[in-house]
């Protein structure tokens, strides 16, 4: 191998190098003979050129059979025309290939090469195959390099390696088993095969959860290390994808390790698995269970007999000569089609030559030949063969099991209808029995507990937020566990289709207030197989962790003290001071306004029913008292209705806003936030909160506080920022929930809910626990236990059903005396007045006193005769007489008709007296005024 001569990286640049060299020499040596003709054998002769090892023991198997194909088949067909000559070249290293298919080009003319193509030759043989036009034969290679449509010159007589991945994932299938490791060599060709496995086990929803790549170089020690680490894994479903060399070494190694025990389950494929009869004692017997695939060769006579003079061959030779396997029926199969292809070619064509263009021998007879060979059909010793794009037509796999000394034949995998127990009658109902790794008859479930043979069951020990994790360390080992997160794990365990023992393991039990979620997730698997608790499933962890699906109400949102701008005076707030004066300064200029134009409208039309004084006196009022008794005639001057219904309708305008207004103090904007200057955010400790606020909200570090429970979240939003406190929380919403069911009027949520992944159990990367545990939880989580689990950690009226339940605080929706004290204070307190004023003899006698201090300053003309009226009782004297010898007849009958005024009624009578004595001087006045002019005139 040139692996262990020189580095991957050399090897294009070696085969360029090789390529030019020697084809310079043959074309320089084509140029001085002058002509463009090669060398001519005989008409009946096509030379074919053989690259091989013919010093190993497969070199020297395959190179039998190739000279028995070409005796075999021109014994079969003595009357063909042509006859193919094979010139064989020994090659141990890809160096030493390379040089001998130049060789062979230039020395023997050959119109196609049969080589054992590793991967690494693939990309230069069919580039110097394309540029002399002459056919690269491979019946080892099975992934191409090079897609057909681009280079015809590159065939397989061996079936896809897709075809092979298909196969492998259908085995898989078969058995239940969703994740696996794969161990392959470490060359371009492993590498290869590892990416069409993971394309065709993605469709099939299998996972590959390891994959270990073991270079031939390797040492025994580094291979050992490489199982131990599997052994700590939870799969225990392994693919091989070795050459026989590495697999030899392999399985007795793995046999040490202890995986190749009870439980576990092992599968080779085909470039281990047609080497079976090769491999020695120790090797078979350290495979003992192991099921392997490989293409099936159909039993024929012919196929007996070559096997009989095969091995008859073999004792004449004198070399070390491998068991007949797979590759050795496809060189002869490979020989055959060569044999068919050149006796079709017309006979005008069987003059071989070569013609130099751009410096390089092309063959003329070669592009024929490979139109001949994507042709033929016939039924080889391997079975059909029939070349589609360049390789062998896909065929049907044997599935088998490694048992003592031999094999057993389980059942086959064919193209068209997948596993089949028995191929020739398509019976498709399972496999055969098996017998597994450990001589176990049970079929391995692809996962196990590692080491302990019990679950590792991380718990958090937390600080707060008990309600989903609660646990206590009882001493010896043993852990006593509870809250809303243990339960749906005993709940899931139920509903698993297997039984699992387990053991809980506390996490932090230090107490370190500054643990970790993500810390506690790092401990798996070294510590934990698993993690239960409120570990939310976040993008992040999932690059060294899996999550099983979600089992809580997901996201994060904010929470903040509800506005509570609620007090006594509650119903001011909706106008501000400057409109409020407004409204008062308006209410008196009206009033001003009405009392002009009513003081304007004649005596004939005033309402008989209301004296003049208090008419004038309602005028005052009327910018408001017509809000209030809108079915009084409060006017009768046309102008001041038309005054007042505009003013109607600004009133009205000003009532809709305050109403407006008021109802948005009393609920809109107790759904408006807006951060302080200096505000602090409170999050929860140990959790991804944090990283999610700086990284995703972009919100300062140093502006971050933490807590560990309800009751410390609560003292840090009552304190405020100011003092030392927060003024609002980022969580998910699960502890958001409790802190709103504790302090149900104080908080609420606000602004939008970030998506996250919710809280879910965590398992190592590759764990088929995850996909179990994912499904029992949609039994739990959508069961009839649901509810109950919640309210038994959560408290009555608790359900994740209704993610809507505790957003809005219920207190905000009840209004109480107290916000509007402050009205019932004013409106309590005019009536208290007017209860004072109208029933009791001080606040009569303070009214009768502000009445006569207002009607002397809107009477002030008279007020100089007022003043010599000291004495009620003469001034009452004195008017009585006055009025009665005057017009005012109606008056003096009127005072004489009522009785002597009590003692708290005096006050009263004197104003009416006053009023009397008053119309009486005015009218005198006004007559004294008619005589004179009288007179005058």
């Amino acid at each position: 191998m040139l692996n262990n001569i020189i580095n991957h990286s050399h090897l294009f640049t070696i085969h360029i190098l090789i390529f030019f060299l020697l084809f310079d020499s043959y074309t320089t040596s084509a140029a001085g003979n002058g002509s463009s003709e090669g060398a001519q054998p005989s008409s009946s002769t096509i030379p074919i050129g053989v690259v091989l090892d013919t010093n190993s023991p497969m070199g020297s198997m395959v190179d039998l059979c190739m000279k028995m194909a070409v005796e075999d088949f021109y014994k079969k067909h003595p009357n063909y025309a042509t006859r193919l000559q094979l010139h064989t070249r020994n090659a141990q290293t890809i160096l030493d290939a390379n040089f001998a298919v130049i060789e062979l080009l230039k020395q023997e003319v050959v119109q196609g090469i049969i080589a054992p193509e590793r991967s690494a030759e693939d990309a230069f043989f069919a580039e110097l195959g394309q540029n002399a036009r002459v056919p690269m034969i491979s019946f080892t290679s099975s992934s191409k390099a090079t897609s057909y449509t681009d280079n015809h010159y590159l065939v397989r007589s061996t079936p896809d390696d897709a075809v092979q991945a298909q196969a492998l994932a259908a085995v898989c299938k078969e058995f239940h088993w969703s994740n696996l490791a794969v161990l392959y060599e470490d060359t371009d060709y492993g590498s290869q095969f590892v990416s069409l496995l993971n394309k065709e086990f993605q469709k099939a929803d299998i996972g590959l959860s390891y994959m270990v790549a073991i270079p031939n170089s390797a040492d025994d020690i580094d291979i050992l290390k490489e199982l131990n680490k599997l052994a700590k894994r939870q799969t225990r479903v392994f693919l091989v994808i070795m050459n026989v060399y590495l697999g030899n070494r392999l399985f007795p190694l793995a046999k040490r390790a202890g995986v190749m025990s009870e439980g576990y389950a092992w599968i080779v494929s085909n470039s281990l698995s047609v080497f079976m009869d090769s491999m020695d004692l120790a090797t078979h017997d350290s495979m003992e269970g192991v099921i392997g695939i490989r293409p099936y060769l159909s039993c024929s006579n012919d196929l007996d007999s070559f096997r009989g003079r095969w091995k008859r061959n073999v004792s004449l030779s004198s070399g070390s000569v491998m068991e007949l396997n797979a590759y050795g029926l496809w060189a002869y199969d490979a020989v055959t089609a060569l044999a068919y292809a050149v006796e079709k070619i017309n006979s005008s064509m069987l003059n071989i030559s070569a013609t130099t263009q751009k410096n390089l021998s092309v063959s003329t007879f070669g592009p024929e030949l490979v139109k001949k060979l994507s042709n033929i059909k016939f039924r080889g010793l391997s079975g059909e063969f029939e070349l589609v794009d360049g390789k062998l037509k896909a065929s049907e796999f044997e599935i088998f099991n490694v048992i003592g000394s031999g094999e057993k034949i389980v059942g086959f995998w064919m193209p068209d209808r997948g596993i089949v127990r028995d191929i020739s009658t398509r019976y498709s109902d399972g496999l055969k029995s098996i017998v597994w790794p450990g001589d176990s008859l049970t079929r391995p479930v692809g996962w196990a507990i590692p080491s302990s043979g019990k679950l590792r069951v991380g718990i958090p020990w937390k600080h707060g937020f008990e309600e989903f994790v609660h646990a206590t360390d009882l001493g010896d080992g043993h852990v006593k566990a509870s809250g809303f997160s243990i339960d749906i794990f005993l709940a899931t365990l139920e509903a698993l289709p297997f039984r699992l023992n387990y053991e809980f393991r506390i996490y932090n039990d230090t107490r370190d207030i500054n643990w970790s979620y993500d810390d506690m997730l790092r401990k798996i698997p070294e510590e934990f197989d698993m993690v239960v608790g409120d570990t939310t499933n976040w993008a992040p962890r999932a690059e060294y962790v899996d999550f099983s699906l979600p089992y809580s109400e997901s996201g994060v949102v904010l929470v903040v003290k509800n506005r509570k701008p609620f007090d006594m005076w509650i119903f001011v707030k909706p106008l501000n001071w400057d409109l409020w004066l407004a409204i008062i300064v308006s209410c008196v200029v009206m009033g001003i306004v009405l009392l002009v134009l009513e003081h304007r409208v004649a005596s004939s039309e005033v309402d008989s029913t209301m004296a003049p004084k208090e008419k004038s006196g309602m005028v005052y009022w009327s910018p408001v008292a017509v809000l209030a008794f809108p079915e009084r005639n409060m006017v009768s001057n046309g102008w001041s209705a038309l005054v007042l219904v505009f003013w109607l309708f600004m009133a009205f305008i000003l009532m809709q806003s305050y109403t407006a207004n008021l109802s948005a103090i009393l609920t809109v904007d107790q759904l408006k936030f807006a951060f302080s200057d200096n505000y602090y955010v409170g999050c929860q400790d140990g959790s991804f909160m944090k990283k999610f606020l700086v990284d995703r909200l972009h919100i300062s570090a140093s502006r971050l506080r933490s807590y560990a429970s309800a009751e410390e979240y609560h003292q840090a939003m009552t304190l405020g920022s100011k003092n030392g406190g927060v003024d609002a929380i980022f969580d998910e919403i699960p502890y958001m929930k409790i802190l709103l069911n504790k302090y149900d009027d104080q908080y609420k949520m606000a602004g939008p809910t970030y998506r996250t992944g919710g809280f879910g159990f965590a398992f190592p990367k590759g764990s088929s626990l995850a996909a179990h545990f994912s499904r029992a939880i949609l039994d739990v989580t959508q069961g009839s236990n649901m509810t109950e689990i919640e309210q038994t950690n959560f408290g009555p009226g608790y359900s994740s059903q209704d993610p809507l339940s505790a957003t809005i605080s219920q207190g905000t929706s009840r209004l109480t005396f107290y916000e509007f004290a402050g009205l019932f204070l004013v409106i309590g307190s005019v009536t208290v007045l007017a209860l004072f004023c109208s029933e009791t003899r001080i606040g009569r006698k303070m009214t009768t006193n502000a009445r006569q201090f207002v009607h002397n300053c809107i009477n002030f003309r008279s007020s100089s005769r007022l003043n010599p009226v000291v004495d009620s009782t003469s001034v009452a004297g004195e008017s009585t007489e006055g009025v009665a010898e005057d017009v005012h007849e109606p008056v003096q009958d009127n005072v004489a008709s009522h009785p002597s005024p009590q003692h708290g009624e005096v006050e009263m009578h004197e104003i009416a007296l006053i009023d009397n004595v008053l119309a009486a001087q005015k009218s005198g006045e006004i007559s004294h005024r008619n005589g004179e002019n009288n007179q005058s005139v």
